[in-house]
């Protein structure tokens, strides 16, 4: 390995190890699901912190103290809210910079080499970064139309600690994106609130297309950076058992709910799992 590309994966480690980290801790989450239910952690808070919405409804009772740190699940338009924010913030930087040679502020220079940012020119690497930036606030804007224009939202509640996980998430994840790049130094009413068997399409094959399609947004970016770039292929890793583990709590929660729910389909990716 020369030289340089030696330093530059060595500048890469703050990143990596904490998408790892996340990778793993999901993953770990993720097998103790899969695990027999004598074998399932009796910690309350566990629980609490794994589940968020109807998946909620299936795990043990919760104690006051739990209940304490709930807010509503509907604030998942915040993240978005910060996402289309944030990441359209970085991304007129990123314009500024790669089409007007303005250097970015000093103190988000520092910030991204202080994360691990590479140090080494190349255009096609920065123009990579760029598409996956503008993919990331494109799918943050679409997903913030829907949590206000589209999504029904009940009464379910997520713990106040995955609230905060998911507001830090996208401001990670689009520094992320942009460390990536070479340097120099509603009003819609609710009509229900009831869970219906959906059909169709890839429902007929999972029961969180949703869930599937996040993996996939995510992987195409992957695609986007070029197979070799190791820092955003952990952040797919961190998705895929993140998005497992939501994806298997609510397939959990429909076979539990509907007795004719169907026996084929699969929890998170078709035919497999």
């Amino acid at each position: 390995m020369s030289p340089w590309a030696w330093a530059e994966l060595r500048a890469q480690e703050p990143l990596r190890a904490l998408w790892l980290a996340l990778a793993a801790a999901f993953l770990l989450a993720l097998l103790l699901q899969l695990a027999p239910s004598g074998l399932l952690p009796g910690c309350a808070l566990f629980q609490d912190l794994i589940r968020y919405g109807k998946t909620k409804l299936g795990a043990p009772p919760r104690p006051a103290v739990c209940r304490a740190f709930d807010v509503p699940k509907r604030y998942f338009s915040h993240f978005y809210v910060i996402s289309v924010l944030w990441n359209g913030f970085l991304l007129w930087f990123l314009v500024q910079s790669l089409f007007l040679g303005s250097p970015l502020p000093h103190w988000l220079h520092g910030l991204l080499r202080i994360l691990g940012a590479a140090q080494f020119q190349g255009g096609e690497l920065a123009l990579s970064a760029f598409l996956v930036l503008v993919s990331l606030w494109l799918h943050s804007l679409r997903r913030l139309f829907e949590c206000l224009y589209v999504s029904v939202f009940s009464n379910a509640m997520i713990h106040v600690v995955q609230y905060c996980f998911g507001l830090v998430y996208y401001i990670l994840v689009g520094l992320t994106v942009l460390s990536q790049v070479p340097m120099d130094g509603r009003n819609g009413v609710v009509i229900h609130c009831n869970h219906r068997i959906p059909f169709g399409d890839w429902f007929e094959y999972v029961s969180s297309p949703n869930y599937l399609a996040e993996l996939m947004i995510y992987i195409s970016m992957a695609v986007t950076f070029g197979f070799h770039n190791v820092t955003w292929w952990l952040v797919v890793t961190y998705v895929f058992f993140s998005q497992a583990l939501c994806a298997f709590l609510s397939h959990k929660f429909y076979k539990s709910k509907f007795v004719s729910y169907p026996k084929h389909r699969k929890a998170f990716l078709p035919f497999l799992f």
